[in-house]
């Protein structure tokens, strides 16, 4: 009896075991890189960008100057359709759980991107931490053709360079939050071509570099912010955590540049009647890091002007995106009705539905509270003279 136990048990364990789904990694196609544009008669290209295997190079005959990466590309009704398109032309299978980032063209991005995001809610390979961008000025797969010298394949170099937290980041999971969050509008990052650096005389080196942000409305990218209503923006969103910021002393003094290690914010929505008030309190703190003034901010007055020209500027860059989403572009990029919505949910209810025209007249007041804990090894520029040094 024991011995047909032992072959059943052993037959058992030979159906039921092994990876009976698993796919090879030769058998796949690693995307990097992905991006959507729009033709002129509203279809959408989607392109992938895929790095070539070094086994493939091999193939190839080896040596140095063999691509790293290439594009492909098709043209669809939508994005499944253009995905499987590029499938039938792949001799693997294409695998976009590796992706880092998708690019939408500014053609694309004011024409709505509604439909070709809905894919990645309903595919569970799609992962929700890939950032999205806007390329402005250009198509995404003119980006995904560029080849940037300090990483094998360009997708990773953008990846690294949003993990810098230097600009603003926004991945698959943020957008979606915002957009089906009561009282915000989404945002996107921005990218965009630079070719102001040389290599030889002959080509420029055509790099890119993040730069702004991208409001949005229903879908549909309404203008741009630039760096510096950038900062203001991420100010207060309470994004902004670390980074460098740069103020200019009153009188044509000079410049100061400061390091930000910490920083939060804390927004107070104030109703009364059909009057609404948000009362927006800016803090951070860091370390002096440039002192291009006769300032010797050793001195205890001198830090004071330091800091009230950090507080100004500050101050400035956060009216200067408030003004821009507020009255020219009159979307709640921001979240104010959020916090309405948070804290008194009450009066969100009666203001939802015309949140829209309310949101351009309500009051914006800025209060901006900086800490500079440091001031380095020297209290003015060394390069000075004393008799130019101010005390």
């Amino acid at each position: 009896m024991k011995p047909f136990l032992y072959i059943g048990l052993l037959l058992i364990v030979l159906t039921t075991s092994g990876c009976w789904d698993r796919k090879e990694i030769n058998d796949l196609a690693f995307i990097s890189g992905t991006s959507f544009d729009l033709t002129d008669d509203g279809k959408y290209i989607l392109s992938h960008q895929i790095p070539i295997p070094s086994t493939a190079q091999a193939g190839l005959g080896g040596g140095g100057g063999q691509e790293l990466f290439f594009v492909t590309s098709a043209t669809g009704r939508n994005a499944s359709d253009a995905f499987q398109k590029l499938q039938k032309k792949t001799s693997r299978t294409l695998f976009t759980s590796h992706r880092s980032l998708v690019y939408i063209g500014e053609s694309l991005a004011k024409h709505g991107i509604e439909d070709i995001l809905d894919v990645y809610t309903h595919d569970p390979r799609q992962r929700l931490k890939t950032y999205i961008i806007v390329v402005k000025g250009g198509e995404g797969r003119e980006l995904l053709q560029i080849k940037y010298p300090f990483e094998q394949v360009p997708s990773e170099a953008v990846k690294e360079m949003e993990a810098l937290g230097s600009g603003l980041s926004v991945t698959l999971r943020d957008f979606f939050l915002a957009a089906s969050s009561k009282g915000i509008s989404p945002v996107l990052g921005v990218i965009e071509r630079d070719v102001s650096s040389e290599a030889g005389k002959e080509n420029k080196s055509k790099l890119f570099k993040l730069g702004g942000s991208a409001i949005f409305k229903d879908f549909k990218l309404v203008g741009f912010l630039n760096e510096n209503e950038t900062n203001g923006f991420r100010w207060v969103t309470d994004r902004m955590k670390y980074g460098v910021i740069h103020a200019s002393l009153p009188k044509g003094d000079g410049t100061l540049g400061m390091i930000l290690v910490n920083a939060n914010r804390k927004i107070t929505p104030e109703i009364s009647g059909d009057k609404i008030k948000f009362k927006i309190q800016v803090q951070g703190e860091g370390s002096l890091w440039e002192n291009n003034s006769p300032l010797d901010v050793s001195m205890p007055e001198n830090l004071r002007l330091v800091r009230k020209a950090f507080e100004k500027s500050i101050r400035k860059q956060v009216l200067d995106a408030l003004s821009k989403v507020q009255k020219q572009y009159k979307v709640d990029s921001v979240g104010f009705g959020q916090e309405i919505y948070r804290d008194k949910p009450k009066q969100w209810k009666a203001l939802e539905e015309q949140w829209d025209h309310k949101f351009p007249d309500v009051d914006v007041s800025v209060e901006v509270k900086l800490n500079v804990r440091g001031t380095g090894m020297a209290g003015a520029p060394l390069q000075l003279k004393e008799k130019e040094i101010k005390e």
